[in-house]
């Protein structure tokens, strides 16, 4: 609840302002929605909650509101294909089959009876599972670590949905091989009536949004496959998405006008369904993405993004003419199914966080079926984004989102500027929406300006935008997020003498470059950062593990590039403070990045804080290190910048800091 306003707010220093907003209230409520499916009746969605240590849980939603756990507390429904997972599920007339985090067996699970093994106990991990309902059998990707390869053996099997040991014929990991060959292997979707199967596949060192290629082959009464043929992409074209409309026609989105837009296959043509200059897709880090669905065979209810916005829209295939649906929502996360009138997406606004709704595509009137957070925050209290473009470096333009600071309670003494924090995100082929975030208010409502940077390289601008950092990752970004800063301070609206840049993954290498290739920050903090991109390319998964060559370059030939854009390699040119946060089980950015560089800044006596935590990966899952991470980051904020906190906060050791002036 918020605190009782004073006729008068008190005055105090930004940065020391007290919040309602605590690590506590985020990390009680929060949970993350996606992975959404539909079975008959019934509306089924995937939960991770950091109360339950980050588990992720099936959820069935019944006609009547009633809603139900389907997955039973020892299990957690998540796949480690890629490392990132996603499409963890399936659901058949209330059956469920899931991927497990802690062994990555598949486990079939009927109405009211415990889980049931259907794959042995081997490192053998599989994604985007769906049924071939004419023969019954389970076709999904398969991820093998068991084949003594250099790296994982990707394919897409068919397996049986039954049984927990192999049938006669399938090989040791359960199943028959239907697809090999490629790196990797996405979207395997079955037609109407079983007839056909398409997937989409692609090679190092092609990312899926660099370029993918569709195929599409018979499906054999035995289960197998036959005549396949490649349908649209390659190395230049991104396909996203197929699917198979209700009447079998193959749907999918491509890049090749140089944004995401719907096309279609007839035989031996490609029709373009939607052309415009926005996405009508996304970038696939995640299996189980959707971005369109099939409400009917003339009606498909799709999202689409444009300067960094998204609403959503509905398309008759025929007449290719698509109808915006007037809700309120502007950020909607990349699930959306539909059926009867109705559409299910994960959406949000500036003031609102992101939920699942069921929108009536008539009126565009939405019903909010679960929302990602119940935390009760006055309007007041709540900062509405500015969408900025500004100008950077080669003569482009750059997006971002600017977070005033908003306390109803609190003033900052007269002619003082808020200190501004820098959000960079991951990726980073990624993106941040202006949906109400919990964590973006958890700063503002402290006094701090906040800015959200889609630097060049970010999805929802088309492919040019995206290809701004390719050969140029650790500058383009580096520079957008300078010029971000500038433009704000510029225009006086944020102190331009106490800037700091945070960011995770990918996000927490641009923090490290931008403190080792400029003096513009005054603070940084790295969430799991890459420090090293030579001991990086050598040491991370088979998905990422040539995404390097075309952000950096080529790898061998071009490895003193790698070593001019790694902080390792800079650290005597690092004036700022910095804190490093990392899970200790991370695969994708091993611990070992930050440690590198924690010691090489202990040995130069720089300021350095370094904060582990036990048992977390890539991405901080677990509640109490949630709350960790907040309060350490704002509390090494206050050393830094001096200021006062209103409330006590676990100290956080920081060596070689002075301590600044004015503060206690």
């Amino acid at each position: 609840m918020a605190p009782t306003l004073t006729a008068q707010p008190q005055t105090r220093p930004y940065g020391g302002w007290r919040s309602p907003i605590t690590a506590d209230a985020i990390v009680a409520g929060v949970v993350g929605l996606g992975q959404i499916q539909l079975d008959g009746d019934d509306i089924y969605w995937v939960e991770q909650r950091p109360s339950e240590k980050g588990r992720n849980v099936v959820v069935r939603r019944r006609p009547d509101g009633t809603t139900v756990d389907i997955t039973p507390p020892e299990f957690n429904a998540r796949t480690r294909v890629h490392e990132y997972g996603g499409g963890a599920y399936r659901v058949h007339h209330g059956t469920v089959w899931f991927a497990n985090f802690s062994d990555q067996r598949l486990y079939r699970q009927d109405a009211s009876q415990p889980p049931i093994p259907i794959t042995p106990p081997r490192d053998i991990r599989h994604a985007d599972l769906v049924l071939d309902e004419r023969r019954q059998r389970l076709i999904a990707v398969r991820e093998d670590h068991t084949t003594g390869s250099a790296s994982a053996v990707n394919s897409i099997v068919s397996l049986d949905p039954l049984s927990p040991s192999p049938l006669v014929g399938e090989g040791r990991g359960g199943g028959l091989t239907l697809v090999d060959g490629n790196d990797f292997y996405a979207t395997p979707r079955v037609s109407p009536g079983g007839s056909h199967l398409c997937w989409l596949t692609w090679n190092h060192p092609n990312m899926p949004w660099d370029g993918t290629e569709l195929w599409v082959a018979e499906l054999t009464d035995d289960g197998g496959l036959r005549a396949p043929r490649k349908v649209a992409g390659g190395e230049q074209e991104s396909i996203f998405q197929p699917t198979w409309s209700p009447d079998g026609v193959l749907y999918f989105v491509s890049d090749r006008s140089g944004w995401w837009n719907l096309y279609r296959w007839r035989g031996e043509r490609i029709e373009p369904v939607v052309e415009l200059p926005a996405e009508l897709g996304t970038t696939q880090w995640l299996f189980g993405l959707s971005t369109y669905a099939f409400e009917s065979e003339r009606r498909v209810v799709c999202q689409v993004r444009s300067a960094g916005l998204a609403r959503m829209a509905t398309v008759d295939p025929e007449a290719g003419r698509l109808q915006n649906l007037d809700t309120p929502y502007t950020a909607l996360s990349p699930y959306i199914q539909a059926r009867a009138g109705r559409a299910f997406t994960i959406a949000g606004s500036p003031t609102q966080p992101l939920a699942l709704i069921a929108v009536e595509l008539k009126t565009g009137q939405a019903d909010v079926l679960r929302r990602s957070d119940d935390l009760a925050i006055a309007p007041t209290y709540l900062s509405v984004p500015d969408a900025i473009e500004f100008p950077t470096e080669r003569g482009v333009t750059a997006h971002a989102f600017f977070y005033p600071p908003v306390n109803p309670g609190f003033a900052a003494p007269a002619g003082e500027l808020p200190p501004l924090i820098v959000y960079v995100h991951g990726g980073p082929t990624g993106a941040v929406s202006n949906a109400l975030d919990l964590e973006d208010q958890f700063w503002t409502t402290r006094g701090f300006g906040y800015l959200v940077v889609n630097y060049g390289g970010s999805a929802g601008f088309g492919r040019d935008y995206r290809r701004r950092l390719t050969g140029k990752w650790g500058v383009v970004d580096v520079e957008d997020c300078v010029n971000g800063a500038r433009y704000l301070i510029e225009r006086r609206r944020v102190d331009g003498n106490r800037v700091a840049i945070t960011g995770g993954s990918a996000g927490g290498y641009t923090v490290l470059r931008a403190l080792t290739t400029t003096e513009f920050f005054k603070a940084g903090a790295s969430h799991y950062g890459i420090s090293d991109l030579e001991v990086f390319h050598t040491d991370t998964h088979k998905f990422e593990s040539m995404y390097d060559q075309g952000l950096i370059g080529l790898w061998p030939e071009e490895r003193h590039v790698y070593r001019e854009r790694s902080a390792i390699h800079a650290v005597d040119r690092i004036t700022a403070p910095v804190i490093l946060f990392q899970g200790l089980e991370d695969k994708i950015v091993p611990p070992n990045q930050a440690e590198i560089i924690v010691d090489a800044l202990r040995k130069k006596g720089l300021p350095v804080a370094y904060i582990p935590f036990e048992g977390e990966q890539h991405g901080f899952r677990i509640a109490k290190n949630i709350k960790r991470s907040l309060e350490a980051e704002l509390y090494f904020y206050s050393r830094v910048f001096g200021f006062d906190l209103p409330d006590p906060i676990e100290p956080v050791p920081i060596d070689n800091l002075k301590q600044p002036a004015g503060t206690t």
